[in-house]
């Protein structure tokens, strides 16, 4: 037995407005990778692995290798998210501790 399939009535869908959320500011902030102190790594080694994976000259990697060592922490790199996420990895794959975050 079948039965015949019912008349269905076709309507396109409506069109709705997107609530003002924020979003846009967050997404025009850029992220931060960060390297943080630890009791491994010698400062000469992390001032070539600022050197070699993001091409800093020997002066501007000195600096940042310091603040990582008197501050705790120093910003490496900035910009689009899946980016610094590359970036940490890369950075783990040196041995570094590296964090990815949101610039504020």
């Amino acid at each position: 037995m079948s039965v015949a399939p019912a008349e269905v009535e076709r309507v396109a869908p409506a069109e709705a407005e997107r609530p003002q959320t924020g979003q846009d500011a967050v997404a025009d902030t850029p992220w931060i990778t960060i390297v943080w102190n630890d009791p491994v790594n010698l400062m000469t080694y992390v001032t070539y692995v600022f050197q070699s994976v993001f091409g800093y000259a020997k002066p501007k990697a000195e600096k940042l290798m310091l603040d990582v060592h008197h501050k705790g922490r120093a910003v490496v790199s900035s910009g689009a998210r899946e980016a610094m996420e590359h970036d940490t990895e890369v950075l783990h794959g040196y041995g570094l501790w590296a964090t990815v975050s949101h610039d504020s």
